[in-house]
């Protein structure tokens, strides 16, 4: 059987540094701005270790059971598979969890489809992405990643930056591994995970061997510390106020390296600057990892979706002709995500290592429009709920109280829908647009992928120009100036 719930918070209760106000939180399974996010990862491991729910399937390497959304799939009916088990998870969330441990889970699948692509001739990087890969999967591991440089300086590299080791890299080689120094970004739920993917996805120069890495580290690992955001989750009154906010808040953290060691064994990438390319786009890990972004991305605008249809319904508007257009549009939005991951899907082929890829035309066409999609439907959403988000009762409290729920009984209801009905119904879209976790999500959603420059440019390079362009060099062939 593979790893259940309450397996996944017993192995938080280490000695890891998570920072927070100051202090070091001593449990961050009981800590009230970690245990939410906890359980709800709790959840999915417990969902997936039913065999009911189609998680499970057989390692060919080892012939053990493991969770698929750890082991590269290999054939178009394990892609599938792959896709209707992110969809569980992701629906288990709502959408709203964007680092489950399938994200990273995807991309340490397929660098282990590729260990040729982290060969060298001075030690055994390929070996050790193999027993790595194979050890994510045995014990269904939580791998977070930190792979972008802290924004010293957007206008250059590390190496020109005023101070040794701004940006993690190499302090010390050793016989026995290496000891790194600096900081790297942005661990999304590091504090709650069981390991970190340490690289540097942002392209370096030739004076930055020294931070052109690529290594996994325990959350526990002696000298490493996490720097978390402020969470939201400790702030939120209830589950009925802020019924996103107290269930999905994930963490993102600074790490911070005081010469912690890391032995050789977990090095993947060694000051090799080309290095960092290949284990993300040679290996197909960049397209594995982002499809499961899209498919979670999917579930979430039909959850937004769900929430503008139901408000529209309740508010009594829902047949107007303008109401109707703009719930027309939002259908179409998601509509474009959710048919980019089956066109993916369907478009998908297995490359030379068995690999099956999404289709990158598809894929990256998706991840494109994302940074634009996600603010148009939630500028929708603000439309249709208008006011009615904001005249809701401040608290559950307001519900209970025998002196404020008459009022509210009488003064906050719809035909056929209750008070506590409708307002619990617009305290979920609050969360949704307007609360701090709302607004988290907005900036996570619009620089998931990096820059807009940036995703257009995976748009522009995987699309394949050379058929339309050639269509349009015949049609301009056909016919001229007049003779």
């Amino acid at each position: 059987m593979t790893r259940t719930g309450p397996e996944y918070l017993a192995a938080l209760k280490d000695d890891r540094r998570v920072y927070l106000d100051g202090e070091v939180v001593a449990d961050v399974g009981s800590h009230p701005a970690f245990a939410p996010v906890a359980t709800t990862i709790a959840e999915l491991y417990d969902l997936a270790a039913d065999p009911a729910a189609g998680f499970l399937r057989e390692d060919p390497a080892t012939g053990r059971t493991v969770n698929r959304m750890f082991v590269a799939p290999r054939t178009r009916d394990e892609l599938t598979a792959f896709r209707v088990s992110a969809e569980k998870w992701a629906r288990h969330t709502r959408g709203w969890v964007g680092r489950s441990p399938d994200h990273v889970g995807a991309f340490v699948a397929a660098f282990g489809a590729h260990p040729e692509a982290f060969a060298s001739d001075e030690r055994d990087y390929a070996g050790n992405v193999t027993a790595f890969c194979d050890r994510v999967a045995r014990e269904s591991l939580y791998v977070s990643y930190a792979i972008i440089p802290p924004q010293v300086s957007r206008a250059t590299t590390a190496h020109g930056w005023d101070g040794d080791l701004i940006q993690v890299g190499v302090a010390e080689e050793r016989a026995d591994g290496i000891v790194v120094r600096g900081a790297q970004m942005l661990a999304t739920g590091g504090a709650v995970a069981d390991e970190i993917f340490v690289s540097c996805i942002k392209p370096l120069g030739p004076e930055d061997a020294d931070f052109a890495l690529g290594f996994a580290v325990p959350v526990a690992a002696p000298g490493l510390k996490l720097y978390c955001r402020r969470p939201y989750a400790p702030a939120a009154t209830s589950s009925y106020d802020y019924p996103l906010t107290t269930r999905y808040d994930e963490t993102d953290a600074l790490l911070v390296f005081e010469d912690v060691f890391i032995p050789w064994e977990r090095v993947f990438v060694y000051r090799d600057i080309a290095g960092l390319r290949r284990q993300f786009f040679d290996t197909g890990a960049h397209q594995l990892g982002n499809w499961q972004a899209q498919i979670r991305f999917s579930v979430k605008l039909q959850f937004l979706l769900g929430i503008a249809r139901k408000v529209a319904a309740v508010n009594g508007v829902d047949r107007l002709p303008g109401v109707v257009e703009k719930l027309g549009e939002l259908a179409a939005l998601a509509s474009v995500v959710e048919s980019a991951v089956l066109a993916a899907e369907y478009t998908a082929a297995p490359d030379d290592q068995g690999l099956w890829r999404p289709g990158a035309r598809a894929l990256y066409g998706a991840m494109g429009l994302q940074a634009e999609l996600y603010p148009r439907v939630l500028a929708i959403l603000r439309d249709l709920v208008g006011g009615g988000v904001l005249q809701v009762p401040s608290s559950v409290a307001d519900m209970t109280s025998p002196t404020t729920r008459p009022d509210i009984d009488r003064y906050v209801q719809s035909p056929n829908t209750p008070a506590e009905e409708r307002v619990k119904l617009f305290k979920l879209a609050w969360d949704a647009v307007g609360s701090e976790f709302a607004g988290r999500h907005h900036q996570y959603e619009m620089f998931y992928a990096g820059a807009p420059f940036v995703v257009k440019g995976y748009a522009f390079r995987n699309y394949g120009f050379d058929e339309p362009l050639a269509e349009v060099e015949r049609f301009l062939a056909e016919y001229g100036v007049p003779a």
